[in-house]
Parts: C-alpha cells; sequence; structure tokens
C-alpha cells in the first residue's frame, strides 16, 4: 500500500502500527500483547503531548522516543534530536520555519555557531554536527580494493560501521551526552515506563529485573542484561533513523527525474555546471544506483567516500581545539597507512537538503551555501587572510588550509567560475531540498504529492 511522506512538525500521531513479522508468528497472545502495548502507549504520548511521525513498527517507535529523550543525558537536557532534530529550525533571516526539518542542529542554524553544546554546558563539540538525513543509505564502512580507498561508515572519519554503531556513541560521548556508562544509561531507561513495556515486547528484554545505578562508572562491570538493553536501545534508534522521516526523496529533483516538473532555467544551468565545469559530480554522484530489490535509486549526490578539500581552520570554534585529522587521525587506519594518505579527509557527505543545513564543511566554518561554493571555485586563487575572523574571509582571500596533507587539487580550487555562475550552482542546489510538495507552490506537485520513489525500500543496512 502506498505510503505518504509526512513532515514530523505535522503528522498526526501514528499508533495503529501494522503487525510486523516479528509480531505475526502467532495469531493468539503475541498479537493481544502488541494490541496492549498500543492502548498502553496512546496514554503515554496522549499524556505527553509527543507528535511522531508515520511508523511502521513497535521498534520503529521505540527508536523515536528514544531519538527524542533528553533524559538520556547527563543533566536530563540533551537528546539526539537536540544536534539533530526533527523540525525545521527557523530562519535567522525571515524568522520563519524553514521548509523542512533538516536533522541538524537548529542553533548552528539561528545563532550561527560552528559546533553544539553538550549536556554540560561548558563542553563543545569540535565538529560540525552533520546531518541524519539519508545517512542510512551510507554503506558499512570498508576498503575498496578496486579504486583503493575506504568507503562508508558514520561520522565525519567513519569510526563507526554502522548506523547502530553510531547511535550508540554520543550517549557515553564526554561532550555530548556525557553519561558515565552503559549502566548509567539503562538505569535511566528504567524510569520510562513505555520503555519496560516496549523492551519487554520486542526485545523480550525485561528492564524492571535490571539493577539500578545511575552513578556507575564505566570502570564498573555491570549486569549481563545491561549490555543486551543498550544494544537493543541503539537497534531501536538506528530502526527509526531508516524510516522514510529521514529519507524522504521529495525534492524538487526527484519530482524532476520523474518527469513530474521543470527545472528553471538558472537551475538547469546550475546543474548542467554541476556535472561539468565545477566538478562537483566527482564526488556528489548524480547518476542514479540500484535499490535494495533491483530497482533504480535515485542519486544521493555523494560517493561515500573521504577527501581533504583544503579547508580553512575555524578559530570560532569554543577553545580552537587543533584541527581534526579526519580519517587518517584513526590509529586504526594509521596503523595501516605509515605514509599518513588519508590524513585531513572527511567524510563526503550527502548534499541532499544542503540548502538548509548550515553551517558547512566538517568544522563549521562556511556560514552559508555562498561562501562554501565560493570557495570552491577560488581556494587556490583569491587571496590569502589570516583566519576566518579576518574581514575579508571569503571576500579578499582564504586562510591556509588547516590539514595541508593530502588536499584535493585536481577537482576544487581553480574552477574558474563566474559569479552568475557560483549563483547558478547554488539555485540548482537548492533543487535537492525535501517536502517540495509543500514549499515549491507547484500545480504539478499539490502538496500531499508522494515521492515518487515512495515504493523503494530503503537499505537493510544496520
Amino acid at each position: 500500500m502506498t505510503r505518504r511522506i509526512l513532515s514530523a512538525a505535522v503528522v498526526a500521531m501514528m499508533l495503529a502500527i501494522p503487525v510486523s513479522t516479528a509480531f505475526s508468528r502467532d495469531n493468539g497472545p503475541r498479537l493481544q500483547r502488541l494490541e496492549t502495548i498500543r492502548q498502553k502507549l496512546k496514554g503515554f504520548l496522549n499524556a505527553s503531548g509527543i507528535v511522531t511521525p508515520r511508523l511502521q513498527t513497535p521498534e520503529e517507535l521505540l527508536g523515536f522516543l528514544l531519538y527524542s529523550d533528553k533524559n538520556l543525558s547527563i543533566r536530563r537536557n540533551q537528546s539526539c534530536a537536540s544536534c539533530h532534530q526533527l523540525t525545521p529550525a527557523i530562519d535567522p533571516t525571515t524568522k520563519r520555519p524553514l521548509p523542512v526539518a533538516g536533522f541538524i542542529d537548529p542553533d548552528n542554524i539561528q545563532r550561527g555557531t560552528p559546533v553544539s553544546t553538550g549536556s554540560l554546558p561548558d563542553r563543545f563539540g569540535t565538529l560540525n554536527a552533520p546531518s541524519v538525513g539519508y545517512a542510512a543509505f551510507s554503506p558499512f564502512f570498508h576498503w575498496d580494493a578496486a579504486e583503493g580507498l575506504y568507503v562508508g561508515g558514520q561520522f565525519w572519519n567513519g569510526r563507526a560501521a554502522t548506523l547502530q554503531e553510531q547511535a550508540a556513541a554520543p550517549f557515553l560521548n564526554t561532550v555530548e551526552m556525557a553519561m558515565p556508562s552503559k549502566w548509567a544509561v539503562v538505569t535511566r531507561l528504567k524510569e520510562d515506563p513505555r520503555y519496560r513495556v516496549l523492551f519487554k515486547n520486542i526485545y523480550e528484554i525485561d528492564l524492571e529485573h535490571i539493577a539500578e545505578h545511575e552513578n556507575a562508572s564505566a570502570t564498573q562491570t555491570p549486569p549481563p542484561a545491561v549490555f543486551a538493553a543498550y544494544d537493543a536501545m541503539t537497534k531501536a534508534i538506528a530502526a527509526f533513523e531508516k524510516t522514510r522521516a529521514f529519507n524522504r526523496f521529495t525534492s524538487k529533483f526527484d519530482y524532476f527525474l520523474a518527469g513530474q516538473v521543470e527545472l528553471s532555467v538558472k537551475e538547469q544551468r546550475g546543474f548542467e555546471l554541476f556535472n561539468g565545469k565545477a566538478k562537483c559530480a566527482a564526488c556528489h554522484i548524480t547518476e542514479p544506483g540500484i535499490a535494495p530489490d533491483g530497482s533504480v535509486q535515485p542519486p544521493l549526490f555523494t560517493d561515500f567516500t573521504y577527501d581533504n578539500i583544503g579547508l580553512p581552520r575555524n578559530v570560532n570554534i569554543p577553545g580552537n581545539p587543533e584541527p581534526s585529522l579526519g580519517l587518517g587521525g584513526r590509529s586504526d587506519i594509521a596503523a595501516r597507512d605509515s605514509a599518513g594518505g588519508d590524513i585531513g579527509k572527511h567524510k563526503v557527505m550527502s548534499l541532499r537538503n544542503i540548502a538548509i543545513t548550515a553551517p558547512y564543511g566538517h568544522n563549521g566554518v562556511f556560514k552559508t551555501l555562498e561562501q562554501i561554493t565560493h570557495f570552491y571555485n577560488t581556494r587556490d586563487t583569491l587571496g590569502f587572510v589570516a583566519d576566518n575572523k579576518d574581514p575579508g574571509f571569503g571576500v579578499s582571500g582564504w586562510p591556509d588550509p588547516e590539514v595541508t596533507q593530502n588536499v584535493n587539487r585536481d577537482e576544487l580550487g581553480n574552477l574558474g567560475l563566474t559569479a552568475t555562475e557560483e549563483s547558478e550552482l547554488v539555485a540548482f542546489m537548492g533543487t535537492l531540498t525535501d517536502g517540495y510538495p509543500d514549499w515549491g507552490r507547484d500545480r504539478n506537485v499539490p502538496p500531499g504529492t508522494p515521492s515518487p520513489f515512495i515504493q523503494m525500500p530503503l537499505p537493510p543496512f544496520p
């Protein structure tokens, strides 16, 4: 049955969840338990006023609740959604909501900050929080022997091989949610009656029988059930992040691919530049792929590899930390590459929703899409300024790369684009913003029009 992609900000609470295979092994007691879960959750969610996106399984619903739960941070003030918001951020210029959620930190957009604040107010990230949108399509982190490079994974340096591994990290990160241990996190889970119901019925994990220890350190040995519960938590979050809520394929470009709309003259010129003179498509692939069922998959605008584009250091990051060495800064990668061929390389992220996911670059040094486009064009020709606090930053010059090893000098830096051509590129990238039926005001794609790729299955990656 065709399902409509709807924003988490506007969808009414969906609790009529179709019975998944996990709940259809028999036609008796298990189905009755599922109905009991629904009724209990209906009361919990109505009481708390929570609005969910359209979800299909109890595991996805659990993932949504966990993703949005601030109680799972040390100060009970930060959730996954704090840095990867499910609702549109506010445009700092118009003071109106952006067209759709970009799944990034809204504070960075609204205040122009490059990195996120942690649960503890004196701690800050050192890298810009990337969008979770379409992250489910990133393959497992692996070495591609044919191409001679690393591909896939999560985070800017690919240190999490899978989406589930990524979901496990922020809770215990000292500058993010800052919980002291998995045992402490599971103790917080026990507080919520929704989790007690869902963990028991989905995973057969009884949270009530796990001993509590909210201040447990990472060196203390917890009961074995703690590890099972923590893994189940991350599995549910990954399941939620693989839903249509994050992977909509409802941009103008998607409807253009389907022949339902035309690009404007400016957008079409930008598309041609993207694939040609500007060399963007060398890494941000515009060719369709193959979906898990063998059908055509629309382009994701990334090849999931790693590159050093010569980003300047961002001295506006609190504490002015040393630049990240990216992929080559990982001890496991460095051990395999004594020559340092991966130092300074960061993941090539998808450009879907790029127009609404400022700031740009792994260190958030560029505040606008226009600015980073100008950098790609003129990095090696504009001139020199000391740092990004200089009034001439991006106007009369650029600082030196923060990491000088392995800078890509073949595909950017001296593209020879005119100001008009830069503007055309930006216009094209604006067609990659989801939610076009709602924001496009296009009679050919009225509000409620489903994605032309709604039947395409999403990846089965963990």
